[in-house]
């Protein structure tokens, strides 16, 4: 079923123009993998998208339960330290040469 879904979708125009995969390709494939439990199949398209759908779930359950309870969320502190932004960096790379040589 993923498979049909995902046949119909538009192709990535920077892979089309450079035949490189950009760091976002297979992002909405590993959506529809999870939306059919296949975690092995998402974590094979894109790793960093199959955990960025489980943070935007998760967190929005979390969140969403946090306020049935009426327990207050503070608002969190976005500024990243240098060695922080260096290990996303490296985070995103990792998952851009992985991207790359599987061909996605």
């Amino acid at each position: 079923m993923a498979e049909r879904l995902a046949s119909g979708l538009p192709t990535c125009p920077i892979k089309a123009m450079t035949g490189l995969p950009c760091l976002t390709c297979g992002t909405t494939r590993a959506g529809l993998a999870l939306s059919h439990m296949d975690l092995a199949g998402a974590f094979s398209i894109n790793p960093l998208a199959a955990v960025a759908w489980f943070t935007l779930v998760g967190g929005g359950l979390v969140v969403g339960l946090l306020a049935l309870l009426d327990i207050p969320v503070r608002e969190p502190d976005w500024r990243l330290s240098l060695p922080t932004r260096c290990l996303l960096a490296m985070v995103f790379l990792t998952n851009w040469v992985y991207l790359v040589g599987a061909g996605n």
